[in-house]
């Protein structure tokens, strides 16, 4: 099935907000109680250190993402954004990846929140607009 360009750029528009909500509740649900949100990924928080660093990536990096997915799914005729939204979601799977040939695939709900950033990832990247290689 071949999608029009105009009905490429919506399904890409729709998919970066969703990808800013999802990323903006995770970042809250963070903020809000981040022994809970550390336990359910397996994450264990001990000291300053430990919540800084949870934060810095768990808020920090998920406001990161939400934000560029808003300015993406505004601007969306400058694929570039829309492109590095995708390199900030595939870059978690790509690392658990890594770290399963040391360890182990994720479980649980970080398997099932792994999957989800591949795919969302890898269809924003078969949704970019058809003609702009490398045009920003």
């Amino acid at each position: 099935m071949v999608l029009s360009a105009s009905h490429r750029l919506r399904l890409r528009t729709q998919l970066l907000r969703v990808i800013a909500t999802a990323s903006s509740l995770a970042a809250l649900s963070a903020m809000l109680d981040p022994d809970r949100t550390a336990e359910a990924f397996g994450v264990f928080l001990v000291g300053v250190n430990g919540y800084s660093q949870f934060y810095a990536i768990y808020v920090g990096v998920r406001l990161a993402t939400a934000g560029l997915a808003l300015l993406a799914a505004r601007q969306g005729d400058q694929p570039i954004l829309g492109d590095l939204t995708a390199l900030f979601l595939l870059a978690q799977p790509l690392g658990r990846l890594v770290a399963a040939f040391a360890i182990g695939l994720p479980q649980g709900l970080l398997f099932v929140v792994s999957g989800i950033e591949l795919l969302a990832g890898l269809a924003l990247l078969l949704l970019r607009p058809q003609g702009k290689p490398l045009s920003p």
